[in-house]
């Protein structure tokens, strides 16, 4: 298990609810704010993690309010034919053409950006360091929703699928390495928790073909309500803070309302500067 330092900074994933932590980042470019030893990303978290290493501020928040809500990237006609529902190879493909990530940036940084995936064939969490030649493809593994992007990613001949599916959260995780003072930045209140799978017939149903997520699946409510209460109550010497949208945070999932969507954004702009006051 490689250790990490004592500081740590972990994104939620939540797909467009994760326009409020893309704001918070870049509030944090602005201010040159970074004093993280380690980096940890889940799903859309991990994009938005991506583009701040990177230093490119502005770069995500383009892709939630224009790209994701082109007709390409949410077809329901092409699910409701055996397709995906969200079509990440189109996403990836012309972000990268048309927006880039900064490489060099990237690699010169140094410090430790773990991405959560799932393994398809058992549903467990690993996290991975890939170097930056292994990142976009990671990164769309890391944002593959079961169901919603059916096949999974292929890394190194083993398929992955949303690390949200084993571990949410990964604080404990974070710990288990060294993290001793940890920023928790969420996509839902403070206040939610996740209830139990009310469809479970349909949902093994549509996970026929990956019978291995099927419980991993079915369970994630109580794991990720046992990392909510992690948070509440770290153990003894350990320190996080969470940044959370208001209470009236409301933004869907698949949320595509482009005035929804900044406001989420410029929320998290302000939080983002509650952030760095808290953290000092």
């Amino acid at each position: 298990m490689e250790q990490v330092g004592q500081t740590a900074l972990i994104v939620e994933g939540g797909a467009m609810r994760s326009v409020f932590s893309c704001g918070i980042l870049d509030h944090f470019l602005a201010e040159n704010f970074s004093p993280f030893e380690s980096f940890w990303g889940v799903s859309a978290g991990a994009s938005n993690l991506a583009a701040y290493l990177a230093k490119m501020p502005g770069r995500n928040k383009k892709i939630y309010l224009d790209y994701s809500r082109r007709k390409e990237f949410i077809n329901l006609r092409q699910y409701l034919g055996g397709g995906d529902l969200i079509d990440l190879d189109w996403m990836w493909q012309i972000t990268l053409d048309e927006l880039g990530i900064d490489r060099q940036v990237l690699t010169a940084d140094k410090r430790p950006f773990f991405l959560v995936v799932a393994r398809q064939d058992s549903g467990q969490a690993e996290y991975h360091t890939p170097d930056v030649d292994m990142l976009a493809e990671t990164m769309k593994a890391s944002s593959a929703l079961p169901i919603m992007y059916r096949h999974g990613v292929d890394l190194n001949g083993k398929r992955y699928v949303d690390g949200g599916v084993a571990d949410a959260i990964p604080v404990a995780e974070a710990i288990a390495r060294g993290a001793r003072k940890i920023m928790v930045l969420r996509s839902r209140p403070a206040s939610y928790r996740k209830s139990d799978e009310k469809l479970k017939p349909l949902l093994k149903h549509l996970l026929r073909e990956t019978p291995n997520l099927i419980e991993p699946m079915l369970t994630r409510a109580a794991r990720y309500n046992q990392t909510v209460a992690l948070i509440e109550n770290p153990p003894q010497g350990v320190e996080i803070m969470q940044i959370c949208p208001p209470e009236s945070f409301k933004l869907k999932r698949l949320s595509r309302d482009a005035s929804s969507l900044e406001l989420a954004y410029q929320l998290g702009v302000e939080a983002g500067q509650e952030a760095i006051e808290r953290w000092k």
